[in-house]
């Protein structure tokens, strides 16, 4: 069993022909649109043909495909062994777009793939742990249309006009959310000619936004998958069918594509999302569902001020240490109402608990001969906990002196 990575060292050398194309095969292509090819691979208008792969490597600007460090192993692993296989080798890249707006909280990129064999592959891009990022997808679930929604259409319909026939639409995380929304609003005749629709742990939609586009006709197309404690992926999807795939992590960091789990030519498939993490995905898709617009930004902005205060730049930092900063998150609620600073204070419990568990794991996962360490580690989460026990009760102390001096 392994990750993406042994996927294509494992069926690198089947070609499609020989090995239909699947989830696992849309995942790569995904990850491989968080690549930075600006400059290398020529956008919408441009008269320049297609770049391959192999002509990518040869770029004097090839080291920038790998601009995101955080990353930039298993990014550059994805990218040697897709050129290397028999599988992707042939494929090509045009009709490149990545547009950042910093003040309208919105990044939009996508490309298309040739895939050998002549299906093309449009991908949307995603986010990842980044904080910014994980906003857009919360924007996303509560605050349709955004403007990478509203781009995700045109660019779709533009790029349907470069490929011959049927093809594929697809993205990972806000990506998967901004290919089924391009696909429910395009054109008909483009619509019409798609023939999957790859989700990666994307955020859903609010049920009225799907009945203002085409939602029952792409639905039987729609491949979704999420991590078995998916977060992002669960937002408002409450209909659909979805396979859940295992992670070789916990949490939030299951959202990373590179820790989902594949065994032999597929993912690892469980049963269902854990039972814990389904309960919190559920209580707050009913929550989010009974707000309406003014409620739902509040909430949005509300987390996102409460994940700043922890003064860390990505999620994962965020639940490891963010009671470190527990007297800031107490500010960033105190300005809201009653209900929303009690459902923050729900899901900050919620992160603390994943956090813990997954340190609990990993202690349990060690040898024998390191057992001592074992120890120490469970006996530090432990004075963890009683520090987040009283930060929260420092918290509720001051939300109940607010409320008296209000009255």
């Amino acid at each position: 069993m392994g990750t993406i990575l042994d996927y294509l060292r494992e069926y690198g050398d089947y070609s499609l022909d020989e090995k239909p194309f699947g989830d696992v095969d849309s995942l790569v292509i995904s990850q491989l649109s968080y690549l930075k090819f600006d400059g290398i691979v020529p956008g919408p208008g441009e008269e320049r043909a297609p770049v391959s792969l192999a002509e990518i490597v040869a770029h004097e600007d090839y080291d920038h495909l790998y601009a995101d460090e955080r990353y930039r192993k298993d990014n550059t692993a994805l990218f040697t062994g897709a050129l290397n296989s028999r599988r992707f080798g042939g494929m090509c890249l045009w009709n490149y777009v990545n547009l950042i707006e910093p003040e309208q909280e919105s990044q939009f990129s996508a490309v298309v793939c040739g895939l050998p064999g002549g299906t093309a592959y449009v991908v949307f891009r995603g986010t990842d742990e980044n904080i910014v990022g994980w906003k857009e997808d919360l924007n996303l679930a509560f605050s349709e249309p955004v403007p990478g929604q509203l781009r995700s259409v045109p660019y779709l319909e533009q790029a349907a006009r470069t490929i011959e026939g049927g093809f594929y639409v697809g993205g990972h995380s806000k990506g998967g959310n901004l290919a089924v929304y391009a696909s429910m609003h395009c054109d008909e005749k483009v619509r019409e000619r798609i023939e999957r629709i790859y989700d990666h742990d994307g955020p859903g939609f609010r049920p009225e936004v799907r009945e203002q586009g085409a939602w029952q006709e792409i639905e039987g197309r729609i491949h979704k998958t999420v991590p078995r404690s998916s977060l992002v992926g669960m937002l408002l999807y409450t209909d659909g069918d979805y396979r859940v795939v295992e992670s070789k992590t916990l949490g939030l960091a299951q959202h990373n594509p590179y820790t989902w789990l594949v065994k032999d030519d597929d993912f690892r498939i469980v049963d269902e999302i854990r039972p814990g993490r389904k309960f919190v995905d559920q209580t707050l898709n009913e929550w989010i569902l009974s707000l309406d617009q003014a409620q739902m930004h509040v909430f949005v902005d509300t987390l996102y001020g409460v994940v700043q205060a922890s003064e860390t730049d990505n999620l994962i930092d965020f639940t490891a240490h963010w009671f470190q900063s527990i007297q800031k998150i107490g500010r960033a609620i105190s300005g809201v109402d009653e209900e929303t600073a009690r459902v923050m204070m729900q899901i900050m419990r919620a992160l603390f608990e994943m956090v813990s568990l997954h340190a609990k794991e990993q202690a349990q996962n060690k040898r024998e001969t390191r057992m001592n360490k074992r120890r120490r580690e469970k006996s530090r989460w432990e004075i963890q906990r009683e520090k987040f026990e009283e930060g929260m009760a420092q918290l509720e102390s001051h939300r109940k002196l607010q409320r008296s001096e209000r009255k």
